[in-house]
């Protein structure tokens, strides 16, 4: 067996070699042989090479470990790189560049930056996504019922991340046209409900509780339902005003008529002026608040009922004051009627209940109208008939002053009469042109309407006829006096 002959470096140091010289000294002390010295050294070799066979066994499971953590890394590195979108990155080192732990180490400050970006993003997706959800919730009407959205960290990049902006963005704005039309729904509620006298607050309240006026804008309901049941209430108050506007203006017609039936004061009209104000007006055009509550319809009903009443103890009091207007008009264009027979009729009409009264008045109005019309057609015969009687007074008078005596005496006043028989002279000359002209015109005024013309109850022509035969005979009773007169003056003279 070789000897030994390792010694250590320093002093007092225990190594392999002094270890073996030490034990050859005691095998020497103790006279071991040498097959049995080279047997031990053989067993100390063969435990010195276990211990070698572990240490490298380790060696190698750590370098195992550490290539699998540096794979592991790799990898995760990688992961990140592709979820976060990034293609490059220029403090990558490179593989196989230095020793496991150094490739560690190089790797490790990267992870952690990238971890870091990764929570990052996913806080930023989060966030978008919730916002998304949030607002298909208050679309859908679902608004809190679903959990936290799930991001999906296999891809995390910002071409992705834009795209969830982009989505946002979409329903931010469709968020705001919604906001806008439930704004422009729950206003026209509003307005409508003030023309309608409705209780505003429990009628929006009932589409949805958020709608009130108490509620920030942005709290307000813009689901789809919220939408459509807004729009129907919308509809429903329209039509409401429609129906109660009809209605009022069918009431405020009844009125008028009434008030126009009963000769009612205006005074009494300006009470219900905010009833009567809308009645041809359209829909849009009615804005006032309480314009169509219902007690205003429920005034204008009791109203409308209290005048009906009323209307029929007033009847017979209207109808005779309308027969009188109309007895008037004839009267004063000397149409003769019978007035005692009209009013036994409109009392027996009015009892009968035969004819509605507002029919009645309508056609006494009629009657009034076409009474008016005559007249007027009548004018210009009665004004030459005035004319003329007035022109046959003073022709009588002239007669009768003619004939007196005693028209030439200084008595007071003759001066008077003697002028006014001047005038009545050259008004009786026009005598027979104004009747030629009367004849005429009255003929013509027959013709055009295929009746008689009656003065008084008596035919206008047959007046003139008369007349004229009158005239005719006067004036030939005059010329005899003449004659008469003239051969009693020759007589007298020849004798």
């Amino acid at each position: 067996m070789a000897e030994v002959t390792n010694q250590s470096p320093l002093h007092g140091e225990i190594t392999c070699g002094s270890l073996l010289q030490q034990l050859q000294r005691i095998w020497d002390e103790v006279g071991e042989k040498e097959d049995e010295r080279d047997r031990m050294i053989l067993e100390i070799e063969e435990e010195c090479l276990d211990v070698y066979k572990r240490k490298v066994d380790q060696a190698a499971k750590s370098r195992a470990e550490l290539l699998r953590t540096l794979a592991d890394a790799q990898v995760e590195l990688t992961s990140l790189l592709s979820a976060l979108g990034e293609k490059t990155f220029v403090e990558i080192p490179e593989r196989n560049s230095g020793t496991i732990k150094e490739q560690l180490a190089a790797i490790a400050p990267l992870l952690e930056q990238l971890w870091k970006q990764k929570d990052e993003r996913i806080e930023e997706f989060f966030e978008v996504q919730s916002q998304i959800q949030k607002i298909r919730g208050e679309i859908t009407g679902a608004n809190g019922q679903k959990g936290n959205p799930a991001v999906d960290e296999s891809d995390l990049s910002l071409k992705k991340l834009g795209e969830f902006q982009s989505q946002l963005q979409e329903l931010q704005k469709e968020k705001s046209d919604r906001l806008h039309k439930v704004l422009e729904f729950v206003s026209s509620v509003h307005d409508l409900c003030a023309v309608l006298g409705m209780d505003f607050f429990s009628t929006v309240t009932e589409v949805h509780p958020s709608l009130n006026d108490s509620t920030g804008v942005q709290s307000k309901s813009i689901s789809n339902d919220t939408l459509s049941v807004l729009a129907k209430t919308v509809l429903a108050l329209k039509e409401e005003k429609q129906q109660r506007l009809h209605k009022l203006q069918e009431l405020a017609s009844q009125l008028v008529d009434l008030w126009n039936l009963m000769d009612t004061s205006e005074e009494e009209r300006q009470l219900f002026d905010h009833i009567t104000c809308n009645i041809s007006a359209s829909v849009e055009e009615v804005t006032i608040p309480g314009a169509l509550a219902l007690d205003l319809i429920e005034q204008a009903e009791v109203e409308v009922e209290r005048l009906d009443k009323l209307k029929a103890s007033r009847m017979r009091e209207i109808a005779f004051k309308k027969q009188a207007e109309l007895e008037e008009i004839y009267a004063r264009a000397h149409v003769e009627i019978d007035p005692e027979a009209a009013r036994e009729n409109i009392i027996s009409l009015i009892e009968s209940g035969e004819v509605e009264p507002s029919e009645l008045l309508a056609d006494m109005d009629n009657q009034i109208t076409k009474a008016k019309e005559e007249s007027a057609s009548r004018k210009e015969i009665l004004d030459k008939v005035e004319k003329w009687t007035s022109a046959c007074e003073e022709e009588s008078w002239l007669e009768d002053y003619s004939r007196d005596d005693n028209r030439y005496n200084a008595s007071r006043g003759a001066h008077l009469n003697l002028k006014r028989a001047e005038k009545a002279r050259i008004l009786v000359n026009k005598i027979p042109a104004l009747v030629e002209t009367l004849i005429a015109k009255t003929r013509a005024w027959e013709e055009d309407r295929s009746l008689q013309f009656t003065y008084d109850g008596v035919p206008l022509l047959a007046m003139l006829d008369e007349y004229a035969m009158l005239r005719q005979d006067r004036e030939e009773e005059k010329r005899r006096l003449r004659s008469k007169h003239d051969r009693i003056r020759k007589s007298s003279m020849s004798s």
